[in-house]
């Protein structure tokens, strides 16, 4: 209900503000078919293969003191009634002044400079059932405003709404092993998802580093999870917490050094809160023209650390992990805009280890054919708890994307 009317609010008032006609309107659109292929039969007797159909159109209108976006999503899935859905992703009026621009509506915010885990990044909700790594976000209804000044940027979020993260369903793949039941969804706040949140983030480049400093009070965009003793299902739920947080990133000619940091505190079950800090650092070393060719070439390397020893509690316990990820970005210069990015992940307390493989080119000048696969290894079959790969431990996959622009 409240998306619908804050959608109705940004509708009419750009109607009533603007009097748009059809050609003040840009129009584009993304949509694509997507093929998954698992290679090893699913510990639930999932299907080894599932197809899905996404298209994301948007209108953008450009007015002389204001900009209005609207960008909904929806995808199909074969496999996963919960992957079928639909979603919001932007519907806001921009406005910008000399020093300073406010955005109202739905809107995507980004924070964050690591490649591996974006742990500042906390103002979207995830929408994990259109990938497990984390680089998809749900529309979050929002007031903000950006003061612009020489000694940097101060942004204020009012966050009226909460979004519930998305999970892959019973009969979906990369899932964990006890199915989620998200409808029955539970919050440390009586306000549940109408709870407002705030956040407040100061952004400037300083020398060499480009630095944000931010603080968010309000509801987890991470749960954490009941067993329902009837049903067998995981529960989630959403506690209020304080994160502040750093993200920094310096520019040292062929080095990019990253790192982000948090400190979140009353995050878990209310009586049972748990204070914790977690980082991710690293860097990013470009070689340019390798053997003597167009290609480029970065090497990624990245420390995922949390303090925390485990996540959950006594019916629901996963043990936790630094974790080491080496990567390798191959950007080819050619005319297809080609590119590839080779992972190799490990965790530091056991031997379980993942495989990512993402790579791009474009066809002709309105088409992108794209390919995603992981692969999950060295995972113990009898201990369930002891990393959070566990669930995945039987469906490494291929995923092929043919993407069509208008």
């Amino acid at each position: 209900m409240i998306f619908r009317q804050i959608l109705a609010l940004g509708l009419g008032t750009a109607l009533m503000h603007s009097q748009l006609q059809a050609e003040d309107v840009d129009f584009s659109a993304a949509t694509g078919i997507e093929a998954r292929i698992f290679t090893e039969e699913a510990t639930q007797n999932q299907d080894d293969f599932s197809g899905s159909f996404y298209v994301e159109p948007e209108w953008y209108y450009d007015g002389e003191s204001a900009r209005f976006t609207f960008k909904p999503f929806l995808r199909l899935d074969s496999m996963d009634s919960e992957r079928t859905h639909a979603d919001i992703r932007e519907a806001y009026w921009l406005m910008v002044g000399d020093e300073w621009s406010l955005n109202i509506g739905i809107n995507k915010v980004f924070w964050g400079v690591a490649e591996t885990q974006h742990l500042v990044d906390i103002i979207n909700q995830t929408d994990q059932v259109e990938n497990i790594d984390g680089e998809d976000k749900l529309g979050q209804p929002m007031i903000n405003y950006n003061w612009e000044k020489d000694w940097g940027t101060l942004s204020l979020f009012v966050l009226p709404g909460f979004r519930e993260r998305t999970f892959a369903g019973e009969d979906g793949r990369l899932r964990f092993e006890i199915p989620v039941d998200a409808d029955a969804a539970t919050y440390e706040s009586s306000a549940e998802q109408y709870h407002t949140d705030v956040a407040l983030r100061f952004s400037k480049v300083i020398g060499l580093w480009d630095i944000g400093i931010a603080h968010f009070i309000g509801t987890s965009r991470e749960p954490v999870f009941n067993v329902n003793p009837v049903s067998g299902y995981l529960e989630p739920y959403y506690p209020q917490i304080n994160q502040s947080s750093i993200d920094a990133q310096a520019t040292l000619e062929d080095w990019l050094l990253k790192l982000e940091m948090i400190y979140r505190t009353g995050f878990g079950f209310e009586g049972n809160e748990k204070d914790y800090l977690a980082a991710v650092m690293g860097f990013e070393y470009s070689t340019y023209g390798v053997f003597d060719s167009v290609i480029d070439l970065g090497w990624i390397l990245e420390y995922q650390y949390d303090e925390r020893d485990q996540f959950g509690n006594q019916f629901f316990n996963i043990e936790l992990s630094d974790v080491v990820v080496l990567g390798a970005r191959f950007t080819f210069n050619d005319p297809e805009s080609s590119d590839l990015l080779l992972g190799l992940g490990a965790e530091t307390d056991n031997d379980a280890q993942f495989i990512s493989i993402e790579g791009s080119r474009r066809i002709g000048n309105d088409m992108r054919l794209s390919v995603e696969g992981r692969v999950f290894a060295g995972i113990d079959d009898t201990q369930p708890s002891a990393t959070f790969f566990y669930s995945y431990r039987n469906d490494d996959f291929i995923q092929i994307t043919l993407d069509k622009y208008f």
